[in-house]
């Protein structure tokens, strides 16, 4: 295809407006202009910006700061021959082991570090700063995980109790119990069982633990719900010996009834759960104590207190009187009066007439029974 400005102009009439050159030199214009606008708008951002002709440059304070920085010297590299400052401190914290056997002693960990990987320990509860070693010998213990959810926390296990003054109760065998369980049971003991041994003149050696802290089910049934034993929140009591070798059962029948009473009064205004002889037979032999929490503070107390049991009349006859005459004579009087007795039960029979022997009553009409 060839081309010549003739036939340009022949084609495309350019006669009264311009001539070629000046075709030429406005074209050169407006690609010159497009060119210029094009640099001015990509200093600012444009919201129609489709293409991205207009993106803004980045500005002059920014290209200064990157100046600013990069005249900033740093510091020079630290030399592999200078030891850390980790190993400056374990040296003057810790001097270097020997090595054994001719062999170099493995690099131990600094005291910081193996301070920070040590779990924290739990913070202790009100309960387990108030029963001090003035109340009660109870020692902490480590929370129990249990299947099915038994065990708990903030356990301890309670060896003795501290009566005001300072005479110990020993508990046989130690329970295991919460703190605020063990709690509840050696402010009873102190405050309401003691003076109950002190009126009867003596005082409270040991508290019988028939069972505390096992993870079961309720009354050991299998399958019934969590007990609160299982939760080491309660406390079976069979008995509370004296020191002057008797005890108080606080189901035995023989034990006065107004004791036992005092007992029931006193668990049950301390203890959300009380159950005895009663309540089921599971519980016909011991006490069951515990703090198990229920909506609007209901409480359960079920001990039935049980009269005395009757005496049993002695098997051997009683004593014979001092008044009484001697076997052998009462013996002969004894048949004297049988002999007496059968002659005249013979008279009798022989003053009665002959008549009103041989009376017969009068024979009695024969009734027949009616069949329907």
């Amino acid at each position: 295809m060839n081309f010549s400005l003739p036939d340009f102009c022949r084609k495309w009439s350019c006669r009264g407006y311009m001539s070629a050159g000046a075709a030429m030199v406005t074209a050169a214009l407006v690609v010159s202009l497009v060119l210029t606008e094009t640099a001015e708008a990509r200093k600012f951002a444009t919201s129609l910006d489709i293409f991205g002709l207009g993106t803004p440059r980045p500005r002059r304070t920014a290209h200064a700061a990157r100046k600013t920085l990069e005249k900033i010297p740093l510091p020079r590299p630290r030399p592999d021959e200078t030891p850390k400052e980790s190993d400056k401190a374990s040296n003057k914290t810790e001097p270097e082991a020997p090595a054994a056997n001719g062999k170099p002693a493995a690099d131990k960990p600094s005291e910081p570090a193996a301070a920070e990987r040590r779990p924290a320990e739990p913070r202790p509860s009100a309960c387990r700063l108030a029963l001090t070693e003035e109340i009660a010998i109870a020692p902490s213990i480590p929370a129990i995980r249990g299947p099915g959810g038994c065990g708990g926390e903030d356990l301890v296990r309670l060896e003795a109790i501290v009566l005001p003054d300072k005479r110990k109760v020993a508990v046989k065998p130690a329970a295991i119990l919460r703190c605020p369980m063990a709690s509840a049971i050696a402010d009873w003991v102190r405050s309401d069982m003691a003076p109950l041994a002190a009126r009867l003149g003596t005082s409270i050696s040991d508290l019988d633990n028939f069972d505390s802290f096992e993870c079961r089910g309720r009354n050991r049934v299998a399958g019934a719900l969590l007990s609160e034993h299982g939760k080491a929140n309660a406390l079976d009591v069979r008995s509370l010996k004296l020191a002057n070798g008797q005890s108080i059962g606080l189901t035995d029948r023989t034990v006065a009834r107004d004791v036992r009473e005092r007992v029931l009064h006193s668990v049950c205004s301390r203890f959300t759960t009380v159950l005895g002889p009663g309540s089921d037979w599971y519980h016909e032999d011991h006490i069951h104590l515990d703090l198990a929490q229920r909506r609007n503070d209901y409480r359960i107390c079920q001990w039935n207190v049980w009269d005395p049991l009757p005496q049993v009349a002695p098997l051997l006859p009683a004593e014979r009187p001092e008044e009484a005459p001697p076997r052998e004579v009462a013996a002969k009087s004894d048949k004297g009066k049988d002999k007496a007795e059968e002659g005249d039960a013979a008279a009798a029979r022989a003053d009665k007439s002959p008549s009103d022997a041989d009376a017969s009553p009068p024979p009695r009409k024969r009734t027949t029974k009616k069949r329907r």
